[in-house]
């Protein structure tokens, strides 16, 4: 069994008690709530008489079911309308701090609890939703969850569960110019497979991951369950520390000290010992675009389709079910199959350095004709600061519609939905039969500038190409530097916070 790594310590430092049949009852330091898998906890609590027992340690936004065109209430959608009425009396009701739209706050959960500093080094975090995951960035242990546990959490801020073991991720060498953190872990679940994590906590380690920017590190954790791990974080470092000085939920001053030293403390020794370990080269890692229908299912922009005798025989009845369903032959390369619609947003990639890498590519191009595509920021934050730098405006000049904070065409639950058979091309962390919103559409996972390739390529595209082509340098689509709280804080945005 594991020891001494921060996914030990933290579960250690919050264990309640043990439970009969061998699960721990867990202390939740924060729990995350949104619009869809609330309304049936809020309700089992008034079926049985209790109330939210730590209403402070509860935050709240809407995301999932929101427009991105028009978010004037009352909601187009009146089924959209009533969660979104049903979330705000029940965060009335027990005192819960509520980031609804127009607040300034407000955009997909696993972004706005970042950019606020609610998210922070040696935390147990919880949310009924599976990216949850997304927060171990910080060196929390966090767990997406379901309804009924959210329930639990709401009652009693714990959850009875069975400690994981841990895999550690090493990563060695650097990622190279037009390599995102999005292809490092698709590669990872590639080779490792979708349920290679079941039973697992991913530590993400080695001088790649520490190379990597904040935002890039929540790219990575976020998709730790597409790879089966219940959960995925990074040691906490100076990169975490400089990301959340000055954040409003942080700590400040003295406060600030003692949590930098306590924080540091929390990362994984020398002599941790972890159940296995797996080793990667991020130098290898090319471009990487999903083919199939699981996020395991893919390969570098430069490859080919798999044949069935490329594959594990365990794999071939699946990728069979692929094939028909994707419309892709085995063999054919990846590069050059056509696109619909090409979507940038989401948890995964709806950050600001996920649209500056997209606007890079697209900058001074034009999405090529038929191409539907547009950009959705992760949040009201996110927007205000890529539209003070003029973002927005290289998109739009582009041919890009530029819309309003939300999940959007990740899942479908709002307006922005594929039709027929039509193919995405998206930063989204789902390739499911149906997940955006056509029972017969279909998806390509891609980081988000590839994704601005294939709209102005009008087919998925080796990025790199389109740099060396262009006058945008490579390494202006490597994310740079995080936005500082100030500039996620920008004059437009200032005003509503």
């Amino acid at each position: 069994m594991s020891a001494g790594t921060l996914y030990d310590k933290v579960w250690d430092l919050h264990r309640v008690s043990e439970l009969p049949g061998g699960s721990t009852q867990l202390f939740i330091g924060l729990h995350l709530i949104h619009e869809v898998t609330s309304p049936q906890a809020f309700a089992a609590l008034r079926d049985l008489g209790l109330s939210v027992r730590h209403p402070e340690r509860t935050v709240a936004t809407v995301d999932h079911i929101v427009p991105t065109t028009s978010q004037a209430r009352p909601l187009a959608d009146p089924l959209a309308e009533e969660m979104l009425a049903t979330l705000e009396r029940n965060c009335a009701e027990h005192g819960i701090t509520l980031h609804g739209l127009g607040s300034g706050r407000q955009g997909i959960v696993h972004v706005i609890a970042p950019e606020l500093g609610l998210t922070q080094p040696g935390m147990t975090v919880a949310c009924g939703d599976s990216h949850t995951s997304t927060h171990g960035a910080f060196g929390a242990i966090a767990f997406g969850i379901g309804t009924s546990q959210v329930r639990d959490v709401l009652a009693s801020q714990s959850l009875a569960m069975t400690k994981l073991k841990v895999r550690r991720i090493w990563v060695d060498g650097q990622l190279q110019p037009g390599v995102f953190a999005k292809d490092l872990v698709l590669h990872i679940i590639r080779t490792l497979g979708v349920k290679g994590g079941v039973g697992h906590a991913y530590e993400f380690a080695g001088p790649a991951i520490e190379a990597l920017s904040m935002e890039e590190r929540m790219t990575l954790c976020n998709m730790a369950i597409e790879g089966g791990a219940r959960c995925g974080y990074v040691n906490p470092d100076q990169t975490t520390f400089d990301y959340l000085r000055g954040r409003p939920c942080a700590p400040s001053g003295e406060a600030w000290e003692r949590a930098v030293a306590w924080w540091s403390g929390l990362a994984s020794g020398a002599d941790a010992v972890f159940d296995d370990e797996v080793r990667f080269d991020a130098a290898a890692i090319a471009p990487t675009v999903t083919w199939g229908i699981t996020p395991g299912q893919g390969i570098g922009v430069d490859e080919t389709v798999p044949t069935p005798d490329q594959l594990d025989p365990d794999d071939r009845a699946l990728a069979g079910e692929a094939y028909q369903y994707m419309d892709l032959r085995p063999g054919v390369p990846i590069a050059g199959t056509p696109v619909d619609v090409c979507f940038i947003g989401s948890c995964t990639n709806g950050r600001l350095s996920d649209l500056r890498a997209a606007a890079a590519v697209a900058s001074g191009r034009q999405v090529a004709a038929g191409i539907r595509a547009f950009v959705v920021p992760g949040s009201e934050q996110v927007a205000a600061a890529a539209e003070a730098e003029g973002l927005d405006a290289v998109f739009r000049a582009a041919g890009f519609e530029w819309r309003q904070p939300g999940c959007s065409m990740c899942l479908a639950m709002n307006p922005d939905r594929l039709e027929g058979r039509q193919l995405s091309a998206s930063s989204s962390n789902r390739n499911f039969k149906g997940r955006q919103g056509s029972a017969s559409g279909r998806t390509l996972l891609m980081s988000p500038a590839m994704v601005a390739a294939a709209a102005v390529a009008g087919q998925v595209v080796d990025v790199r190409r389109l740099l060396a082509d262009g006058d945008a340098s490579p390494s202006a689509t490597r994310p740079g530097s995080e936005p500082s709280p100030e500039l996620s804080s920008a004059p437009s945005a200032a005003s509503r916070l």
